[in-house]
């Protein structure tokens, strides 16, 4: 006589009871927080900044008045903000030898770095940088990799969709190619 021994079968757990199924759970879980939280957190810090005001009574006021003009703020002066933009917008000159309005552009672009106008317009300010040779080096590039003429490299380097450099940059630029 033989004996069948026939498989025990188990009854199959509900998806949602599942191991890799409640680990999603938990995934997602942390994901909601992490948002909630991480949202607040950045409302509140924006909040504060644009809250704190320096508050003066009429004995600072009067100190102020009678004082000689201070001179440009300190580094502990500067928003943080500020330095982030001028650090970015010296980036941009560095490596992508761009123009004073196109880092602006840049920095103020909800697809680029997305700083507001005051920090891009510190930052542009601020900067060290060398638009004549920016321009001519951007000159240099369309010149090598485009082929392009010289008429047409002034037209991309001087245009509001190109590289918005100033006439006088873009005629340095065209007079020193090579």
């Amino acid at each position: 006589m033989t004996t069948q021994t026939q498989p025990i079968n188990k009854p199959k757990k509900p998806i949602w009871k599942r191991w890799w199924m409640i680990l999603i759970y938990v995934f997602v879980g942390f994901v909601i927080v992490g948002s909630v939280v991480g949202g607040e957190e950045d409302d509140a810090t924006a909040e504060n900044e644009v809250t704190q005001e320096p508050s003066t009574t009429e004995d600072e006021t009067k100190k102020d008045e009678s004082s000689e003009p201070t001179e440009e703020p300190t580094e502990e002066d500067i928003p943080r903000e500020y330095e982030s933009a001028l650090s970015s917008a010296e980036r941009y000159s560095a490596m992508m030898n761009m123009s004073k309005a196109g880092i602006y552009d840049q920095l103020t672009s909800e697809y680029g770095d997305q700083f507001t106008a005051e920090a891009a317009q510190y930052a542009v300010d601020n900067m060290e940088a060398d638009w004549d040779a920016n321009a001519l080096e951007s000159a240099k590039t369309y010149q090598d990799t485009m082929d392009m003429s010289p008429a047409a490299i002034h037209d991309q380097l001087t245009s509001e969709y190109g590289e918005q450099f100033t006439q006088e940059q873009a005629d340095y630029a065209i007079a020193n190619l090579p």
